[in-house]
């Protein structure tokens, strides 16, 4: 079997089908949700119901009908349909798929590329899609759960239109149930029934997934039929019991992912590099998006170092840039070298605090004109007015400094920025209290208060 005959949409043997690919939606009709794009007279249902048709990235949680509403379009508009995922396949998968496109085009036969997980394409990937979706030889739909303003390069952003699906709703996933209940052939066969206190159950601790609910549906519908011989009858007890077993620790949207992510952040605001790598490694082999990881480093690096070590932001910005070159599984070294240099790193909050003590200054009081002094004054009228009057350059004076006040009257004695003594930020701070000698005298203060 080649790379098409794979990849095609094609029969599979349904007795090997997980019940939510048993019960995804053909059809406009059959699908539930997205009504705010897929609604009568909405725009993603005209756009295929006319058959005029761009490319789109999906953009949504999981579980929210991306991959199901990509095979629908193929469907619909009779299109030859390649499906990737961006997890396991690269340019040269991109690049064969390509090449049937350009055949398809001369033989006036549109071609449909969907890429799952599109974010996971590094910047070279996505490169390889620019020309074809220009020029129309492919019509790209990408699934996404991460905001692709962060994740695809502009140029193919651009060119693509951006459709948000949302959660869905408790009424939405209860009717998703009902629906696999009443036309999966296997669970007619074995006539479910199913509790209301179960489905309720289900529908709760699906949070929004449909793909979630039908794999608790289908365990709980296996756990009662292992227990009882008078037919499959699916209670609350079975659905806890399968939500157990189906041992989801690491959810990209559930408490375990965010108790990771927190437990890796402090462990490098504790300087701690041996639990930063082992909380990353977590993250990593559960199949964290490697850029995630390393976004939030970057953030760290200001938050959490600051001017104590100034590197820091610019070897995790680097390390960002590199995983995005490069991708998995090679970018695990990069993250591991960013993550042990911000945990090996002095430590200092100054910055986070200083930005933070000026914009509580900027919502808690009135806005006092900036000084005149301090305006520009790119006309003759201007300056009449006194703007940039009195104002002293810099570099005119010794050692490139020369004292004045750059903040409105009222708080022109106000200091927002409190540099520590650790790492680089103490010559800083010994650089201030030189050239500012009240500030000096305001950390005495401070510590006398």
């Amino acid at each position: 079997m080649d790379l098409f005959e794979s990849t095609r949409k094609g029969e599979k043997d349904k007795r090997y089908q997980p019940l939510a690919d048993r019960v995804r939606p053909k059809t406009l009709d059959e699908f539930i949700g997205q009504e705010h794009i897929l609604g009568p007279g909405k725009i993603l249902q005209e756009a295929i119901l006319s058959d005029q048709l761009m490319s789109m990235i999906f953009w949504g949680p999981p579980g929210t009908g991306k991959t199901t509403l990509a095979y629908i379009i193929a469907a619909e508009t009779n299109s030859d349909f390649f499906a990737l995922s961006a997890v396991t396949s690269g340019v040269s998968e991109v690049r064969k798929i390509l090449e049937r496109a350009r055949l398809n085009l001369r033989l006036n036969k549109r071609t449909i590329l969907f890429i799952d997980e599109i974010h996971r394409f590094n910047k070279a990937q996505q490169d390889a899609l620019l020309h074809e979706v220009e020029d129309g030889t492919i019509l790209l739909i990408g699934a996404t759960t991460e905001n692709p303003s962060f994740e695809v390069i502009s140029p193919l952003l651009s060119r693509c239109r951006v459709f948000k699906l949302n959660p869905l709703s408790e009424t939405e996933l209860k009717q998703i149930i009902e629906r696999a209940l009443q036309q999966d052939v296997e669970l007619r066969r074995l006539a479910v029934q199913l509790d209301e206190d179960a489905c309720v159950l289900i529908v709760h601790l699906a949070n929004s997934d449909a793909r979630v609910a039908l794999n608790a549906l289908e365990m709980a519908v296996k756990l009662a039929q292992r227990k009882r011989d008078d037919g499959v009858h699916v209670t609350r007890a079975d659905v806890e019991q399968a939500f157990q077993q189906r041992a989801l620790f690491y959810d990209k949207k559930g408490d375990y992912h965010y108790d990771t992510i927190s437990a890796f952040i402090k462990s490098i605001r504790g300087s701690d590099p041996d639990a930063a790598v082992y909380w990353m490694a977590r993250m990593i082999e559960a199949g964290e998006d490697p850029k995630f990881i390393a976004r939030r480093m970057i953030i760290l690096a200001s938050e959490d170092i600051g001017n104590a070590d100034p590197l820091a932001l610019v070897i995790a910005t680097a390390g960002f840039t590199a995983v995005d070159y490069i991708g998995m599984p090679e970018g695990r070294i990069v993250l591991s070298q960013v993550a042990t240099y911000l945990a090996s790193a002095p430590k200092s909050n100054a910055a986070f605090l200083a930005i933070e003590k000026a914009l509580q200054e900027v919502k808690s009081t009135e806005l006092e004109s900036v000084p005149l002094h301090l305006r520009n004054a790119p006309t003759p009228l201007m300056e009449q007015l006194g703007y940039g009057k009195d104002y002293k350059y810099a570099h005119s004076y010794e050692d490139h400094f020369v004292e004045q006040n750059y903040l409105p009257e009222k708080l022109k004695d106000k200091i927002f920025y409190h540099p520590t003594d650790i790492g680089s930020e103490k010559m800083i701070k010994e650089r201030l209290e030189k050239l500012w000698p009240k500030r000096k005298n305001s950390a005495k203060k401070e510590k006398t208060e």
